[in-house]
């Protein structure tokens, strides 16, 4: 049977490559021209909503960036990382470290005394022990070893074979600052690169993160609007979502393909969102080899498929939100704007259409900061706000329509008009 033998080419997951990348060749072209820069002055900083592609889109950029004689250190960025200015020298130590650990360093030391005495040379990996060594025997602050320990770095470097050294932060919205605890590790991070960069020192950031990363980082350092190139990455269009369902299909030899009104569906229930597209696909694909392989003519389970995506994608943020605040929330969802942005004053005046408890305007400003704290929604630098979550809204408006029904069978009063 053809499910014994073909293997479904679909991989929906949390930064899992897809079977073909679409719609994603002007910001591969934008890196390859940040990384032509002599003296870095622009770092990047992609962002967007979840499922959007942006972990994907940053491992896209690695080899190019192999590929132009940079090497290439990441991670994903953890709450701890960002706890101390420590932790974070540790953390960017650490990642210099894997890179540069098959690096030999040599050093001339002097031994004897007086006329006896004789310069001896060590040569040793640049591993982590080494650095770690380095940063330590530096004096200063936090900044003053850091930026001694990357300087360091560069001169040990063969410079003549590398371009210089990219820094890769994921999840990078979870850099801040602890002012209550006198902790400032981002702006630690801002300074020394800035510092390194002025020195022409070429190491570069490229940090993907939310959408609250790049008002984060100008809230930490003012400059940081001038040292950063940002990405702000869109779904995919009509065109570029039908190649992301199309091409792994015909280039896996599949043994049956999806026809133009199946392809149409998956990129309107996808919204165009990469995660979406593989979520989707995949579900069809494995509902319609078994069909195939027992002669049937196959369907779209359209219907599973929403169910299981909402267990598997939305039910967990929906849970990080209080009763008042799903009220909010479901206020937000009737809105026409609300997968796009949205204001204080349109969710006011929609809840006196939709409540019988309305909110007033200072109801919704602390619980739209609530939200933001939970990760449901983010405001942008124009005031306004948007759900931070694609197609959130769609979810939204399905939970809602399910707790009335259960209420009218419970024969209690609908919450709505």
């Amino acid at each position: 049977m053809a499910s014994d033998t073909f293997r479904n080419p679909f991989r929906p997951g949390a930064g899992h490559a897809p079977p073909y990348l679409a719609g994603r060749s002007q910001e591969q072209e934008e890196i390859r021209v940040l990384l032509r820069q002599k003296e870095i002055t622009k770092n990047v900083v992609m962002t967007g909503l979840r499922g959007v592609g942006k972990t994907v889109l940053l491992d896209a950029f690695k080899p190019i960036a192999q590929e132009m004689g940079w090497l290439w250190a990441t991670n994903d960025v953890g709450e701890a990382t960002s706890e101390t200015e420590e932790m974070l020298a540790t953390r960017i130590l650490t990642d210099i470290a894997i890179v540069t650990s098959a690096l030999v360093v040599k050093e001339t030391r002097q031994i004897g005394f007086g006329f006896a005495r004789q310069d001896r040379v060590i040569t040793q990996p640049l591993n982590y022990d080494v650095l770690r060594d380095f940063y330590e025997r530096t004096p200063g602050l936090v900044s003053d070893k850091l930026k001694a320990c990357l300087e360091f770095v560069w001169n040990v470097l063969p410079q003549g074979a590398i371009s210089g050294l990219v820094f890769a932060y994921d999840e990078a919205q979870n850099f801040a600052d602890h002012a209550e605890d006198k902790q400032y590790p981002l702006a630690l991070l801002l300074d020394v690169f800035q510092s390194i960069q002025k020195r022409g020192i070429p190491f570069m950031l490229v940090l993907t993160g939310l959408p609250t990363l790049p008002p984060r980082l100008v809230e930490s350092r003012t400059f940081a609007e001038r040292m950063f190139h940002t990405i702000f990455l869109k779904r995919l269009d009509d065109a570029d979502a039908r190649e992301a369902i199309v091409r792994p299909i015909d280039e896996a030899d599949c043994p049956f393909e999806f026809d133009d009104n199946v392809v149409k569906r998956i990129v309107q229930i996808s919204g165009g969102y990469p995660y979406f597209i593989q979520f989707i696909c995949k579900e069809v694909f494995d509902a319609w080899i078994t069909k195939v392989g027992q002669g049937e003519y196959p369907r779209v389970p359209e219907a599973a498929i929403i169910r299981k995506l909402d267990a598997d994608f939305f039910h967990g943020r929906w849970a990080r939100a209080t009763d008042r605040q799903r009220d909010l929330l479901q206020v937000i969802a009737t809105l026409p704007n609300a997968e796009l942005e949205f204001s204080v004053q349109e969710v006011v005046e929609e809840s006196r259409q939709s409540l019988f408890k309305p909110f007033n305007q200072s109801h919704v400003s602390k619980m739209l900061k609530e939200l933001a704290d939970a990760g449901l929604v983010y405001r942008n630098r124009w005031g306004k706000y948007s759900l931070a979550v694609p197609l959130m809204s769609q979810f939204i408006q399905r939970q809602t329509q399910i707790a009335a029904n259960l209420k009218l069978r419970e024969g209690a009063p609908a919450r709505y008009q």
